[in-house]
């Protein structure tokens, strides 16, 4: 591809000079046309041009420029400047007397006076100075803006990698904390969920370790986790739950959701009293909806049943991942916790 580009580079330069090079015969199409004049007045000026513009582009603003030695560049080019200034009146003497001729009585007869001639003649010389400045400040500027992207997409993608690997663990330790409760009392379904949480790790540990999963297959892993936590629950706790039951197309970061079903099952259930959980995912387009209601249950500040930082990791997921693209809402109202995450997909 830098290859490609260099080639396209180089033959858009040639392509501008033969087009330059070509302007006096373009502008003068029809009419007859003095070679020598062409060649004194438009190609070796357009010559020197050149020299000034790629000289610049190449060397002196790299050097001096870029680097805070603004007035050694000013010189530097003033010095180049006059220089092709007497090199051009030294060429057209040298081998252009006749028009240099006639190039004097004209300007004897009408033309400007010697101050402005060189006036005008040094401004045409700094164009493809400022020119070349542009283009050169311009491509650093878009070198600098790729470099600046990259490093801050690097950045992201680290924090975000970060977190992933963060959650894992969290998972699987209240996970384990969950399964333990179940080894004496009911050894049969600690077993049972020790398997389970198997096939949950799996998933976690080499299914998401891309950018976007199918939806369908995180509503496949929260059936699951939800199942696995049903069985530590008591009667008196009641779980509903509604996925889309069709495959909608949807991708998603992976893991999004699972926090909020933990935090639900850690928050919303009690030994000694009836709870209720209620999860409902829908999905509109590319918009999706998720909504959990569950009785609130406040642990106390000595429960260590869980680390606490999973609301807090997809709260920083959301906003890296879906900075716009998101509203995420909780709310406490007569003893009863309610969640909302709305996410825009597309």
């Amino acid at each position: 591809m830098m290859h490609k580009n260099k080639k396209i580079t180089v033959f858009s330069h040639l392509l501008a000079w033969l087009v330059l090079f070509s302007m006096p015969y373009v502008l003068s199409y029809g009419q007859e046309q003095d070679l020598n004049r062409v060649i004194a007045h438009f190609w070796i000026p357009l010559v020197f041009y050149a020299g000034i513009f790629y000289f610049n582009y190449f060397i002196l603003i790299d050097r001096f420029l870029f680097v805070k030695k603004t007035w050694q560049f000013i010189i530097i080019n003033g010095i180049i400047i006059a220089f092709f200034l007497l090199l051009k009146e030294q060429l057209e003497e040298t081998f252009f007397q006749e028009l240099a001729r006639k190039s004097s009585k004209n300007a004897k007869r009408t033309g400007p006076p010697l101050k402005m001639f060189f006036y005008v003649q040094t401004l045409s010389y700094m164009a493809p100075l400022l020119f070349s400045i542009a283009i050169k400040t311009t491509k650093r500027w878009v070198k600098t803006e790729a470099e600046r992207k990259e490093a801050a997409n690097y950045k992201l993608q680290s924090e975000l990698q970060h977190l992933h690997y963060q959650l894992q663990p969290h998972f699987f330790f209240n996970s384990l904390n969950n399964i333990y409760s179940l080894v004496d009392s009911l050894p049969e379904q600690a077993k049972t969920s020790i398997h389970s949480l198997s096939k949950l790790m799996r998933y976690m540990l080499y299914e998401t370790n891309m950018e976007l999963v199918p939806l369908s297959k995180e509503i496949d892993f929260m059936k699951k986790y939800i199942d696995l936590m049903k069985l530590r629950i008591s009667d008196k706790t009641e779980v509903t739950y509604s996925f889309p039951s069709e495959d909608t197309g949807i991708k998603i970061a992976p893991l999004l959701f699972i926090s909020l079903i933990e935090n639900a099952f850690k928050h919303g259930v009690s030994a000694s009293k009836e709870s209720l959980i209620n999860i409902v995912m829908n999905c509109e387009e590319k918009n999706i909806l998720f909504i959990i209601e569950n009785d609130n249950f406040p642990k106390k500040t000595d429960d260590k049943s869980g680390s606490g930082i999973g609301l807090k990791n997809l709260e920083k997921r959301l906003q890296l991942l879906y900075s716009n693209k998101h509203n995420f809402e909780t709310t406490v109202k007569d003893d009863c916790f309610l969640v909302t995450l709305e996410i825009e997909t597309t």
